[in-house]
């Protein structure tokens, strides 16, 4: 009897990896059909595997979307975090002009898997930890910036929030209006938020 398959290669996928493909699949379903067209079915569909996957991993749909929420912003603060830390350590303001540039063109790339996860009935604002993350790495950009005499700052927290609310309004803003060309535009909007941002903080 021949045995085709190759040894020692695993039969079943990591469990890491069937997650991202169940994910990834909901993802495309949902940005396609829209959250509630979606179905449990739809998603084991696309990502071909058992319903009962599924539900090894979530509990009903609206599961999902959170996990597809926190994915997100896990994202976003890694790929603004991987941009700052290219700057040179101890130059804060040009970290902050990096963050602008960075956080722009990060929510710019991915404004209707945004829409998707953030502007929804199932979504709610109010002490929420996808928005926690991306504050505390400004907090931290703001406090260390501070300890090192960049700026002069009484309220972290509250510059932080400024920074992240005046940086989505903007992108929103931008998007109503209407936008021909997405890199240019992330590029300018951070140039003009930065510009902002330096004289909010003295800098």
């Amino acid at each position: 009897m021949t045995n085709n398959s190759t040894p020692g290669a695993p039969r079943t996928k990591p469990a890491e990896v069937r997650l991202d493909e169940l994910m990834d699949a909901a993802q495309k379903l949902f940005i396609e059909k829209g959250f509630e067209a979606t179905t449990v079915s739809d998603i084991v569909r696309e990502a071909k595997v058992a319903k009962g996957t599924f539900y090894h991993y979530f509990n009903a749909k609206p599961e999902i979307l959170s996990a597809l929420r926190q994915r997100f912003s896990r994202h976003f603060v890694e790929q603004v975090q991987l941009a700052m830390d290219a700057c040179d350590s101890d130059d804060w303001p040009t970290r902050l002009d990096v963050w602008c540039r960075a956080s722009v063109n990060a929510y710019l790339a991915g404004i209707e898997l945004h829409d998707l996860l953030f502007h929804d009935n199932y979504y709610h604002g109010h002490g929420n930890s996808e928005r926690d993350r991306v504050l505390a790495q400004i907090i931290e950009l703001l406090l260390n910036g501070k300890r090192h005499g960049a700026w002069q700052l009484e309220r972290p927290e509250l510059s932080a929030i400024i920074l992240y609310h005046g940086m989505h309004g903007a992108v929103d803003n931008a998007m109503h209006n209407g936008i021909k060309d997405r890199q240019a535009t992330a590029q300018q909007l951070g140039e003009d938020l930065s510009l902002e941002f330096r004289r909010l903080l003295g800098c």
